[in-house]
């Protein structure tokens, strides 16, 4: 009887690296969503920027750390999850999408090119979007296991 509760369980059980790059993926997620706070923030100076200085820095620090956490979920899944193709594909799309991101939000701030906001916000919607789909489908698949 132990033998069949202690088999149930191991089936059930969600392995410690998809915890970890859930975790990873998560922990991303919410920088990406508190990028919308304080791009909100800082927008409402109308387009003051000496001040809205201190939130452009706030935005701009959390897209790196959001960055950073993509870029380790990415080596999670490489070392890992290599198996699944859907997370490691997944994965490098977000920290190139991220990294476009940075590089934009860079030319908005240091060079003035405010055109590119047409492009920067519908880009973070979209990395919002992915980063949901990668931690459902991270948490789906161990399911499935």
């Amino acid at each position: 009887m132990s033998e069949t509760r202690s088999a149930s369980r191991a089936r059930t059980r969600t392995p410690r690296s998809i915890i970890l790059y859930n975790v990873l993926v998560g922990l991303c997620a919410v920088a990406v969503l508190l990028q919308g706070l304080w791009a909100g923030l800082f927008m409402e100076h109308d387009g003051q920027r000496d001040q809205a200085a201190g939130w452009i820095d706030v935005h701009a620090r959390c897209g790196e750390i959001a960055l950073a956490l993509a870029v380790l979920a990415t080596v999670v899944a490489l070392a890992r999850l290599r198996a699944r193709r859907d997370l490691l594909t997944g994965s490098i799309v977000l920290v190139v999408l991220l990294a476009v991101e940075a590089y934009m939000g860079g030319l908005i701030v240091d060079q003035g090119r405010d055109v590119l906001t047409v492009l920067h916000v519908p880009l973070a919607l979209a990395i919002m979007a992915l980063v949901v789909w990668l931690s459902l489908r991270a948490k789906q698949r161990a399911l499935e296991s």
